[in-house]
């Protein structure tokens, strides 16, 4: 379910590669955890977390191909959409929960963010921010929907069907009652970029943003 990326990759060591936005969160993710990966495309990220860190990881995607290109790679990833199937995992059954470039592809971001909270003691989120300088540009100067490095489809055929900015999230976490543990704001590339979260200057220059979450 995770989009796609031309994102720069760091090798793992194990034939596997991910991406410098991944690498981030999986530096969040203590050794030996039990991780939920859901729209874990080919399962690069659950394959450095089991290398690399010894955790129990399981996976969840909606693309059967991208389901069996994991189970290839002997990772315990199944078929399965995240606006449906969270709710038969019981409470605290994971570790961390990570949903990495899909809040913004489910039908119901809300209920979605909720269920990470519920399964997970921490959950691991990362979004394309639609509040970045080049959006707004783009819209102010055209008067039609942006397309860029991250939101790369035209409106007519993108899975993005719920947008949103950083400040939007922070504000969906107050409502939610949330606590953010931590938060970076990244470039197209992944790479963090030094503006503090919550803040204008992470709202208007992040192209994406990365936040560890949990309840009270």
């Amino acid at each position: 379910m995770s989009l796609a990326s031309a994102r720069p990759m760091n090798h793992t060591g194990e034939g596997r590669s991910i991406r410098v936005d991944l690498q981030l969160i999986a530096d969040m993710i203590e050794p030996g955890g039990r991780v939920l990966d859901i729209g874990c495309d080919d399962g690069a990220l659950l394959a450095y977390l089991t290398h690399r860190k010894g955790v129990d990881g399981r996976g969840i995607e909606l693309s059967q191909a991208q389901v069996n290109a994991a189970v290839r790679g002997g990772l315990a990833v199944i078929q399965g959409d995240a606006d449906t199937d969270l709710v038969f995992y019981p409470d605290t059954s994971f570790d961390y929960a990570v949903l990495s470039q899909t809040l913004q592809a489910v039908s119901e971001p809300r209920r979605v963010l909720g269920e990470l909270v519920r399964i997970g003691r921490r959950a691991i989120i990362s979004f394309p921010n639609f509040g970045h300088w080049r959006v707004r540009l783009q819209l102010l100067t055209s008067g039609r929907m942006p397309v860029t490095g991250l939101l790369d489809h035209p409106w007519y055929a993108t899975p993005n069907i719920h947008l949103c900015t950083i400040r939007d999230f922070i504000t969906l976490c107050d409502e939610l009652g949330l606590v953010i543990e931590r938060g970076f704001v990244l470039n197209r590339a992944g790479q963090k970029l030094p503006f503090d979260v919550p803040g204008r200057l992470a709202n208007l220059f992040g192209e994406q943003a990365v936040f560890m979450v949990k309840r009270p």
